[in-house]
């Protein structure tokens, strides 16, 4: 089992152990305090055992694709146990990027260029040292894709690049238009529905390393982009397979979840100033364009949304593009093996929005739904510095993929 798997036994008699050895008898002058205290930690562990750690769900209709995927990712039926002291969804969402580690990665950067004569930064990890791929033509090859504004250098990021590393497979990460230092030579950026970039760029990948296998893996916003791009390419594409991680499935529910009052509190409003400070240091080139006065005094992604990013790639109304860029819509075209993981509680996504339905009807598509973890948390151990369930759901699908992807439709 994980070294983070511990059954009612363990966790019980570990409890009581810690306690025992900081707590003193003499406690309010008797045995009483110290009784008080291990019977909560034995009711509190009752209750996660009972309610917290759970397996997750697996929504596949394809039995060929469920069998494939508990014999080489078993991390999928196996019981997630959160962070014991930070299992609730914001809690989660909120610390993951100051608990977890930081690998480090050294990248080659590369700026292409688009039809529209703008660029795209890309940063390699080639893995020359790699002892099972020796060979650069035929090693492995995984296009990781950050959110909204995540770049190659996200924690996220570095730790899927790290187990990656240890695979032997090479990495590129696609950070959308301007986002990533590299200068604006257009009045346009990215969203969540535009594929254009998106396809240059797996057309780029692909025609460098065409012996290769080829799959990528998307993040939040990168999620949501390579579904809709998977949704309208179907088969036609170069890549095997896909992972997708807390994607935002219905935007409109997205938003108004976000946008609750604590909610907002806590993300919305942050990640509006994320998004503002993304495009002001390119104030001058999108100023031939946009009010960009009106465009900073959004407070909301909604407001934002609908003073820019609709704007900018022609739609009619905000709510044209965020029906368009929910990915829930796309879902039945997918052509190719998708594995998608969300937590039900991920105010980014909420639960209630998942297309658990639709997916059923593609047997390309397998959801992995836990209780707990909520954006791009999924934190687990006592301390969850390095791995987390999400990096373990990634390396075991892009090994299963890589190493036996040719056995999914045939067990």
């Amino acid at each position: 089992r994980p070294a983070c798997t511990m059954d009612w036994e363990v966790l019980t008699r570990e409890i009581s152990l810690y306690l025992e050895s900081q707590v003193r008898v003499g406690l309010f002058g008797s045995g009483v305090g110290l009784s008080l205290v291990l019977g909560f930690g034995v009711a509190y562990a009752c209750y996660y055992l009972s309610s917290i750690a759970k397996k997750p769900q697996l929504v596949a209709s394809n039995d060929h694709f469920c069998r494939f995927l508990e014999e080489y990712c078993p991390v999928v039926t196996e019981t997630y146990y959160p962070t014991i002291w930070c299992w609730e969804g914001r809690v989660q969402t909120l610390l993951r990027p100051f608990i977890t580690s930081r690998p480090q990665v050294r990248y080659r950067n590369e700026l292409i260029k688009t039809a529209d004569g703008g660029q795209i930064s890309l940063d390699w990890f080639d893995n020359n040292d790699s002892l099972y791929y020796p060979d650069a033509s035929t090693r492995p090859t995984v296009l990781l894709l950050p959110g909204l504004t995540g770049t190659s250098k996200e924690s996220y990021i570095l730790h899927m690049i790290h187990q990656s590393e240890t695979l032997g497979y090479r990495c590129v990460v696609f950070n959308n238009r301007g986002i990533a230092g590299e200068d604006l030579l257009t009045p346009r950026t990215y969203c969540a529905s535009n594929t254009e970039d998106l396809e240059a760029v797996i057309h780029h990948v692909h025609s460098l390393h065409p012996s290769a296998p080829f799959m990528a893996a998307g993040v939040s916003m990168g999620g949501m982009l390579l579904l809709n791009y998977l949704g309208k390419t179907g088969r036609d594409t170069p890549l095997m397979a896909a992972a997708i991680f807390s994607a935002g499935w219905n935007v409109f529910e997205s938003v108004e979840s976000l946008e609750k009052p604590l909610n907002w509190l806590l993300f919305n409003y942050y990640l509006t100033t994320c998004l503002q400070s993304s495009i002001s240091r390119h104030r001058q080139m999108l100023e031939k364009l946009f009010d960009m006065d009106l465009v900073m005094k959004a407070r909301t992604v909604r407001e934002f949304d609908k003073q820019f990013t609709s704007v900018m790639f022609g739609y009619r109304t905000i709510d044209d593009y965020y029906e368009d860029a929910s990915p829930c819509r796309k879902l039945k075209s997918v052509g190719i093996p998708v594995l998608c993981l969300n937590s039900v509680d991920d105010v980014f996504s909420p639960g209630h929005a998942i297309p658990v339905e639709t997916a059923k009807q593609n047997a390309n598509v397998a959801l992995v739904l836990t209780s707990c973890g909520g954006h791009i948390g999924f934190l687990e151990g006592i301390w969850p510095r390095k791995c987390t369930y999400m990096d373990r759901v990634f390396k075991q699908f892009v090994q299963a993929m890589f190493e036996h992807g040719n056995k999914i439709f045939s067990m």
